[in-house]
């Protein structure tokens, strides 16, 4: 019954204010079950109705050619299939809880809590008639298994949706909400936080991550791969979806338009002097993500993971069974995924287009009219080089399916297709944790929060943290302003050889019609990462110019990084510096001595004016960086943490007893990116050690002929050792 409480009991759609001290709430009588039925039946008559206006507004515009980039974006972020269902019953939960709360405001002289005034009967039928305690029903798993499910579901045995897709955030800390259950910090006027007012985002962006783009540094020592791979890796781990609906469910208030607050509108407030937009009454657009149904007793407002949390390449393969099969080719038993029947990349497999009724990428370039692209997720056309990145992955696995089929003539196509899923879901696990998470943790907390590993451990939680979704965007402080493009001996590609970000947007045309993947990788390899310094944080192309050409007006990413916080519930800089074991200043010599800055320590100050209410992102990214590392100790810790969680609780992981046999693994730990960019593209000279490390040609560039390649012949069938 708790779970059902639970289930019922979360995230009511207003705020709801708590009895204050020393009050006893009055005794209402009780609701007739008749009004939480007819709540219900409106809830989904006002869901249904919004879901609708969205789809039919957005498929105007597309077909008007008058949708914006951002609303481009937010067409690839929209729940979809199974992950649809499970907002819509969340949100059919809350519409009835707020409408609840609206009727029964009238009979009620002082504060309470809408859900403290319905018996369990009468949640348990909320529960149910919305679809939530639905998505609860028990998973059976199979007894024996070889491979993963698509879905993560059946990874934990004890606990099957462990992992899973569609399912909620873990939540490593209490949420923090301005009401207790539901709405952000900073939605109400005059409420403070920790006794102090809360800053609105886009001053804080304003005032401590605005900087000069020309004085950019570059970083000697990591790549712009290295930046890509953390994009490529943040699409395997996590999705939040955005509403469905653009417009508020009970008042109609388009978010869009309006730069009225009411859910699902957050808007972004201007604030006095900004260096940009003059209007004061103007807004930055901004949709609080969608919300999950809770589970394990929480009754608090959550959001939904998308994809599954585990490191097993879902963005090449999908996570959910129907995308899976969308993106295999079915019609021989080869077990290859689907290619583009159009178009190749000089005779190498390009994405296969997506049937998309109304089609975004078409819009970038009207006269070429080349679709977006199909891939594991929804954003792989979201930006060329993180299209070549899936492209790149989409061609080796065909190649092993290829090599498999060649040694195990009678494999069918379901085994190979699976065999050649695992080694890619390996490589991806073997780059990310040898190659990359050194670079970004720094040697010391590598050892403190991935020391070797030992073993599976089904105790171990190894969904995505709500908080890690925040903190990973740390990566928006390496991105350059720029797409490059290099020719065979690494010169700028003439004629578009730096393309402004702002230009590439949702542009596969680009991929089709330019090039194709190799100039953009090479330009990834040889091209220096932006360094994250505490004067430099993020360039002006993300923070004011993304989009501005088409938008009425221009986004700010880490003013949105802060605002999508509140949305989360996070709690602040240093309830996280508490969990992570660190000191928590109280002034602003303490947080200057953090920050090894008096500054900018005041300058953070200023906006806060206590450290307890930084925003997790903010605080974050200002920490100087660890030695040998991209980010600073509370970004180490969380994403360290995070990053062990996924580890040693997946079963499936590649060290895991049984997953693959000893020379399996021996021929696994030879891998690496640069020798799947010589296998699956036209480049034949690339980085040498570390891909992530920065690089200068010729120098730091060796031929592909002397890497390594992956020996497979241990997965032929007579050597064949899976003791899973």
């Amino acid at each position: 019954m708790k779970l059902l409480l639970a289930l019922a009991g979360l995230l009511a759609i207003v705020a709801v204010p708590q009895p204050s001290e020393g009050t006893t709430p009055a005794v209402l009588g009780e609701v007739d079950t008749s009004v939480v039925l007819t709540c219900m039946e409106e809830a989904k008559r006002l869901v249904d109705k919004a879901y609708k206006e969205r789809r039919e507004s957005i498929k105007q515009r597309l077909r008007s050619g008058s949708a914006s980039p951002m609303e481009l974006l937010s067409y690839f972020k929209q729940p979809v299939a199974a992950t649809r269902t499970a907002v819509r019953a969340a949100d059919y939960l809350h519409v009835a809880l707020g409408l609840l709360e609206r009727k029964l405001r009238s009979l009620w002289s002082g504060p309470f809590n809408v859900t403290d005034v319905l018996t369990p009967a009468q949640l348990n039928l909320l529960s149910k008639s919305s679809g939530c305690a639905h998505q609860n029903v028990g998973v059976r798993c199979p007894k024996k298994d070889k491979y993963r499910t698509i879905t993560g579901q059946c990874n934990n045995r004890r606990s099957p949706t462990l992992g899973a897709s569609n399912r909620p955030f873990a939540r490593w800390l209490p949420a923090e909400y301005e009401d207790g259950f539901s709405l952000p910090f900073g939605w109400t006027p005059g409420v403070n936080r920790s006794g102090f007012p809360v800053p609105l985002a886009r001053a804080v962006s304003n005032a401590i991550v605005r900087f000069p783009t020309e004085q950019l540094t570059p970083d000697r020592e990591r790549s712009l791969i290295f930046m890509q791979w953390g994009q490529l890796l943040d699409h395997d781990l996590d999705l939040s979806p955005e509403p469905a609906a653009r417009v508020s469910f009970i008042t109609g208030v388009n978010c869009e338009t309006s730069c009225l607050q009411q859910p699902p509108c957050f808007p972004l407030k201007i604030p006095p002097n900004d260096p940009r937009i003059q209007n004061q009454r103007d807004c930055i657009p901004f949709f609080r993500s969608s919300p999950a149904c809770t589970e394990n007793n929480i009754t608090i407002r959550n959001q939904i993971n998308a994809l599954t949390s585990f490191v097993d390449a879902s963005m090449v393969y999908g996570s959910e069974d129907p995308v899976a099969m969308k993106l295999r080719n079915l019609t021989n038993q080869l077990g290859l995924l689907a290619i583009n029947p159009q178009f190749s990349d000089k005779g190498r497999a390009l994405l296969p287009f997506d049937t998309l009724h109304d089609d975004p990428c078409l819009l970038t370039n009207r006269s070429v009219r080349i679709p977006c692209f199909l891939a594991g997720d929804t954003r792989s056309s979201e930006m060329p080089e993180l299209t070549s990145m899936h492209t790149l992955f989409l061609r080796e696995h065909n190649r092993l399916a290829t090599q498999l089929k060649r040694l195990n003539p009678r494999w069918n196509g379901e085994r190979l297709y699976q065999e050649a899923r695992k080694i890619v879901g390996a490589m991806v696990q073997i780059i990310t944790y040898r190659d990359y998470l050194p670079l970004v943790l720094g040697p010391e907390a590598m050892r403190k929060y991935l020391p070797r590993y030992r073993s599976y451990n089904d105790s171990v939680d190894p969904r995505i943290a709500n908080v890690f979704t925040n903190a990973f965007r740390y990566g928006h402080t390496l991105i350059q302003p720029f797409m490059f493009r290099l020719d065979n001996q690494y010169r700028p590609m003439q004629p578009n050889p730096r393309v402004p970000l702002s230009r590439v947007f949702f542009a596969t045309w680009r991929v089709v019609l330019e090039g194709g993947i190799d100039p953009i990788l090479r330009g990834l390899m040889a091209t220096p990462a932006k360094l994250n310094r505490q004067n430099q944080i993020v360039v002006d192309e993300l923070r004011e110019r993304l989009f501005e050409q088409v938008m009425r007006i221009g986004l700010d990413l880490p003013a949105l990084n802060m605002q999508r916080s509140r949305d989360h519930g996070l709690p602040g800089y240093n309830a996280w510096r508490r969990f992570c074991g660190l000191p928590q200043p109280s002034t602003v010599g303490e947080l200057g001595t953090v920050m090894k800055n008096m500054d900018l320590a005041r300058k953070l100050m200023e906006q806060y004016r206590t450290p307890d209410n930084i925003d997790i992102w903010m605080g974050g990214v200002a920490e100087p960086l660890e030695p040998k590392g991209r980010v600073g100790k509370l970004l180490a810790c969380l994403i360290g943490t995070q990053f062990r969680k996924l580890r040693d609780g997946d079963r499936f992981w590649w060290e895991n007893k049984g997953v693959f046999s000893t020379q399996q693994k021996r021929a696994l730990a030879k891998i690496s990116l640069p020798r799947i960019i010589c296998d699956n593209t036209g480049i034949t000279t690339v980085s040498k050690n570390n891909i992530f490390m920065s690089k200068t040609f010729p120098q730091d560039f060796v031929n592909c002929s002397t890497l390594p390649t992956l020996d497979l012949s241990s997965w032929r069938e007579r050597d064949w050792r899976l003791g899973a």
